[in-house]
């Protein structure tokens, strides 16, 4: 089988930024844009709101998002892993901890303040993703358009603009959420709790599942399972477990998925959008402006591919020692040793996204979002300790070429299934949200930072990030004991 990557063509991001995409630093979250001039005029073909989808897509590649284009340690914005896997127990920011770094640093202690460059990044790349959504979602009701053409269009687009804001309400807590196109310069906005958001998030994700088809229009593009895997992923942070089994149920039994036979095979640019993805952020490599910078972030040295190795987002120990003997997932993801003409070095580094950049930070990897093993270990959380939780378990560490478990396992059931999900989804930017769902995260990091013998104690205010500066002068209100 071919696989043809869905490339959000450079040449339509221009045209859509020279229309109505007009950076805003100086106003509110990029949720308005600057200039209305020429937008009216723009929203009335398929095509137009094709272009308009696809930077919609886009918006998921940037390094406030799911990308990581430019270099850390010369301005870039770093995107989701550095608040999700770097803030977990699994990553560290790497050795470097000086001069620019000091700031990544921050991050993995727990020291950031409302001022970090790196959290406004992420708050005003979602945003960006959200002001574009909103934009598509508003002006499409009125076209004058074949229904299902405009269902499809908003189905993708609320799934898209539901998993910037999953991200949002995770990481920041209390968040303006708008669900339609701002005019206004400086809106004022009300802020939602995260229990509010997710809520929302429900409602949009049973809406984007009901309009959108189960076939990719094009390969990248979000599907019926792909809104349904996420909504089944906020019903698991609501506690509503049985509407998560109900959402994931959908998925599974569609037969549009199925577990790779190797672990291998699933990472690596000739493997993307296997039978296992579910949705994945689509880069490409060309100097187009459209290739990810995950090789060179995280490689541990400029002698592994073309480059820069900037050995960021590096394994912990931890992370070493979780993974049983004989598990085949540790060498896809993970190393501690590299090899360069014949001479041996060690360093933990993550190898599920090593590949050969066309140049630096150019590189042809995809992020995978969601796949298949995910919604099965979802899938026994929604059911609980039991046969029924144990066979979707079991299903994954087959895989893996591990033993089955049971309930005479050592272990509870909840720290066996967060041990499978942490090794299974290892620097896919789930573990963070994995410990805040089971209401582990504060113990899981003292914990860790005993072992590693810092002087670091956490407690619940560290369980979301403060609200950027910016956004406080502004008018937001900032979280609690920031």
């Amino acid at each position: 089988m071919i696989k043809i990557k869905n490339i959000f063509s450079l040449k339509s991001w221009i045209i859509l930024t020279s229309l109505f995409f007009i950076s805003c630093s100086d106003e509110f979250t990029l949720l308005a844009p600057e200039s209305q001039r020429n937008v009216d005029n723009f929203y009335q073909t398929k095509s137009d709101f094709e272009t308009a989808l696809n930077g919609v897509y886009d918006a998921l590649q940037s390094g406030g998002a799911y990308g990581n284009q430019s270099d850390i340690a010369t301005g870039g914005t770093g995107g989701y892993w550095m608040m999700t896997e770097m803030r977990s127990d699994n990553t560290d920011q790497g050795g470097d901890v000086t001069g620019l770094a000091a700031a990544v640093a921050e991050l993995n202690e727990f020291a950031e303040t409302s001022l970090s460059e790196y959290t406004l990044g992420v708050w005003s790349g979602s945003y960006q993703g959200v002001a574009r959504a909103n934009t598509l979602i508003t002006r499409i009701q009125s076209a004058n358009l074949d229904d299902a053409f405009k269902n499809q269009v908003i189905g993708e687009a609320l799934f898209v603009r539901a998993l910037f804001y999953y991200n949002l309400a995770m990481l920041f807590g209390n968040i303006p959420m708008p669900l339609e196109e701002i005019l206004e310069t400086n809106p004022k906005q009300t802020q939602l709790t995260k229990n509010q958001v997710l809520t929302q998030l429900v409602i949009d994700l049973t809406d984007a599942a009901g309009k959108i088809s189960g076939t990719p229009s094009l390969i990248g593009r979000a599907t019926k399972w792909s809104a349904l895997t996420l909504l089944g992923r906020v019903q698991l942070h609501l506690g509503n477990k049985s509407e998560a089994a109900s959402a994931l149920n959908q998925v599974i039994n569609s037969g549009s998925f199925s577990l790779l036979s190797n672990y291998a095979d699933l990472w690596g640019p000739s493997n993307e959008n296997s039978n296992e993805s579910i949705f994945e952020v689509q880069f490409v490599s060309g100097g187009m402006g459209e290739g990810s910078g995950f090789t060179n972030s995280f490689s541990p040295s400029s002698d592994l591919q073309t480059g820069e190795g900037g050995g960021r987002n590096r394994p912990t120990p931890d992370i070493v020692d979780s993974y049983e003997k004989g598990d085949e997932r540790f060498k896809s993801s993970m190393d501690t040793i590299y090899v360069v003409d014949g001479d041996t070095s060690y360093a933990r580094y993550i190898r599920k996204y090593e590949s050969n950049p066309s140049s630096n930070y150019d590189a042809d990897n995809n992020f995978i979002v969601f796949r298949y093993s995910d919604v099965l270990l979802m899938m026994a959380e929604a059911s609980g300790q039991g046969t029924v939780a144990y066979d979707y378990i079991n299903q994954v560490r087959t895989r893996a070429g591990l033993n089955s478990i049971n309930a005479s396992s050592p272990g509870s059931f909840e720290d066996q299934l967060l041990k499978e999900r942490r090794v299974e989804l290892a620097f896919e930017n789930h573990r963070w949200y994995d410990l805040l769902r089971f209401g582990k995260a504060v113990e899981t990091m003292n914990n860790q930072f005993d072992k590693q013998g810092f002087n670091i104690t956490i407690d619940t205010h560290n369980l979301i990030f403060p609200i950027p500066q910016r956004e406080i002068d502004l008018g937001l209100i900032q979280n609690p004991g920031y």
